[in-house]
C-alpha cells in the first residue's frame, strides 16, 4: 500500500535557486534560533505527535479536496497529497523572463569576497526590517525600501500593515544565498544604482496562540545599492516553480478571531467574520470524534482570487480549479507542531452554500487535528476518516454522498481493493468513487466495531514505525486481515447500493 507523504524536506543552509546555482555564505543563525525577546508568546503543543518512520515519502504533502455540488450537499472528492516541494528540486520556468542556462558555481577569491559583502549588506537590510516589525515602526521599515521602486514601496506599506494586523509572535528574515546573474541586463538597467542582485531569503513567522513552530518560506528578494546604501527593491522577482508566497505578501488582509479559529481573508473583513463560526463549529465537531488531545485551533486562509490560492501553495495556474480547499503545512519538513493551514478556493467556496462549507471545513479540520500532513497513514484512511467526521457532523443521505460509487457498483464495478494513492490524483478518472469508497470503508469500521475503534485504528496506523503498520492495525485493532475486511466492505457497498 502506498503511504501518505510527509510535508517535504527541510531546506538546508543554502538554497538552490531556479537556475541551479548556489552561493556558499557565512554561517547565519537558523530561524529556529529565535531571540527570547521575540519568542515570549510561543505556546507548547498538546496534540498527538506525528511519528517518524523509515518509509519513503514523496516530497509533497498538502491534502487536496475536490467538491462536487449536489442538492444541498457537498460531495467530497479530490486529489491526494501534493504541494510542498523542496525549493532545491523546483525547476525553472522555461518561459520566465531572463531564464538562462546554469552558471558555473566556481568562484575566484575576489568573487567569494564580493559574495560575502553582498550577504553582509543584504542581511543588514533584513535585520532592520525585522526590528521595524518587532517595534511596530512603519517609518523604519519603509526606510529599507528602494525609494525609486515606487510599486514595491506601495506593496511594502501593505506588507507592513498586514504584519502588524496579524497576531505575530516571532518574525525573522535570513539571507541564505544569492545569484548576481539572475537579473537580466534590462532589469539591472531599470533598477540603476551601483549594484543590484537577487537573493534567496528565508522568512519565518509565528502566529501567537496558534503556531507551535514558525511558518517558514523562501522569498526571492532583489537588492540594490544606491548612493552607497543598500535597499530592498522587490519581494516578487523570479519565483521558482513550487516556491510558495506568504499570504501577507499577496494583498491587504483582514483578520477575524473565533474561539477556536483564526480566519485570514484577502477579500474583506466581513468575509473573514462570516467563516469564524463555521470554523469554530468544525473544530468542535472534530473534537467530538477525534477527542480533545490536540490544540483545537485552526487557521483558515480566504484568498480573493484563485491565483492567490495558487500563490500560497506554490502551484501552477489552474492547478486547483476544481479543488475546494487544501490543508497544508507552512513548513518544509513534517514535524511535531508544524504550522498547518486550510486555504480555500474562493470561487468554489462561494458556490458551496452554508452546509457545503461546513462539510468542507470539518473535513479539512480533521486533517489538522490528526496531523495528516505529517502522517504515514494511507490516503484512503486519511480522506475516508475526514469524510466520516464531516458527514457525522452534517448528515447526508447515502445516495447523495456516494452517488458515483453506487452507480458503479450497480453496474457491476465493485472496487477490488481499497483506494490506492493514485486513485486520489486530481486527474484520476474515478476520483469521486475513491473518496466515496474510502468514506464508506471508515463508516463500516465505525458501524461494525464502534466509532472509538475507528479512531483507535487510525491512531495505531499513524503511530506505527513499521512498514507493516496498516496490516498490523487491521489484525491488532480490528481482528481481521485487510483482505478479509475488503470482502466485508465489498458486501457492504453492494447492500448500500441495492446491487
Amino acid at each position: 500500500m502506498s503511504r501518505l507523504t510527509g510535508a517535504g524536506e527541510q531546506r538546508g543552509a543554502e538554497v538552490i535557486d531556479e537556475h541551479g546555482d548556489t552561493v556558499p555564505l557565512p554561517v547565519v543563525p537558523s530561524s529556529d534560533d529565535v531571540p527570547k525577546s521575540l519568542d515570549h508568546r510561543q505556546e507548547s503543543y498538546a496534540g498527538p505527535p506525528p511519528q517518524e518512520d523509515d518509509r519513503q515519502r514523496p516530497p509533497f504533502a498538502p491534502i487536496l479536496k475536490k467538491v462536487a455540488l449536489g442538492v444541498a450537499v457537498c460531495l467530497v472528492a479530490g486529489a491526494g497529497y501534493a504541494g510542498l516541494q523542496h525549493l532545491a528540486n523546483a525547476p525553472a520556468d522555461p518561459n520566465a523572463p531572463g531564464a538562462r542556462p546554469p552558471a558555473s558555481s566556481a568562484s575566484t577569491p575576489d568573487q567569494a569576497q564580493a559574495g560575502v559583502q553582498r550577504a553582509v549588506a543584504g542581511e543588514a537590510v533584513l535585520q532592520k526590517m525585522t526590528d521595524a516589525v518587532e517595534n511596530d515602526n512603519r517609518t523604519e521599515f519603509l526606510n529599507t525600501i528602494d525609494p525609486k521602486a515606487t510599486g514595491f514601496r506601495a506593496s511594502a506599506r501593505t506588507i507592513f500593515s498586514n504584519l502588524t494586523t496579524l497576531p505575530i509572535g516571532t518574525f525573522q528574515l535570513r539571507y541564505v544565498s544569492d545569484d548576481i546573474g539572475a537579473l537580466t541586463p534590462d532589469r539591472q538597467s531599470q533598477l540603476g544604482g551601483s549594484q543590484s542582485w537577487l537573493a534567496q531569503v528565508e522568512v519565518s513567522w509565528q502566529l501567537t496562540g496558534y503556531d507551535v513552530k514558525p511558518a517558514r518560506e523562501t522569498l526571492p528578494v532583489t537588492f540594490v545599492i544606491r548612493d552607497g546604501k543598500t535597499y530592498a527593491a522587490s519581494f516578487s522577482e523570479r519565483f521558482a516553480a513550487g516556491q510558495r508566497k506568504p499570504i501577507w505578501a499577496l494583498g491587504p488582509v483582514d483578520v477575524a478571531k473565533g474561539k477556536h479559529s483564526l480566519v485570514i481573508s484577502l477579500d474583506s473583513e466581513s468575509e473573514a467574520r462570516s467563516y469564524v463560526s463555521v470554523a469554530d463549529r468544525a473544530v468542535e465537531s472534530v473534537s467530538k470524534v477525534w477527542g480533545k488531545s490536540w490544540r483545537q485551533k485552526v487557521i483558515v486562509y480566504l484568498p480573493a482570487q484563485q491565483a492567490q490560492m495558487e500563490g500560497v501553495l506554490g502551484a501552477q495556474p489552474n492547478t486547483y480549479t476544481q479543488i475546494a480547499a487544501v490543508t497544508f503545512a507552512e513548513l518544509d519538513q513534517p514535524a511535531v507542531g508544524a504550522p498547518v493551514r486550510i486555504v480555500a478556493n474562493p470561487k468554489l467556496f462561494e458556490e458551496l452554500g452554508k452546509q457545503g462549507r461546513r462539510i468542507v471545513l470539518t473535513h479539512e479540520t480533521t486533517h489538522v487535528a490528526s496531523t495528516a500532513t505529517a502522517s504515514p497513514v494511507p490516503l484512503w484512511l486519511a480522506e475516508g476518516f475526514a469524510d466520516y467526521v464531516a458527514f457525522t457532523a452534517v448528515p447526508v443521505q447515502d445516495d447523495s454522498a456516494a452517488k458515483e460509487l453506487f452507480k458503479a457498483v450497480r453496474a457491476g464495478k465493485v472496487p477490488a481493493t481499497l483506494p490506492t494513492t493514485e486513485a486520489f490524483a486530481a486527474s484520476a478518472a474515478e476520483l469521486p468513487q475513491a473518496y466515496e469508497s474510502a468514506w464508506l470503508a471508515c463508516r463500516l469500521i465505525a458501524e461494525r466495531d464502534g466509532q472509538a475503534k475507528l479512531v483507535r485504528f487510525y491512531r495505531t496506523v499513524h503511530a506505527s514505525k513499521s512498514s507493516t503498520g496498516l496490516a498490523d492495525a487491521f489484525t491488532s485493532v480490528l481482528g481481521m486481515t485487510e483482505a478479509e475486511f475488503v470482502v466485508e466492505w465489498q458486501k457492504y457497498l453492494k447492500r448500500l447500493a441495492g446491487a
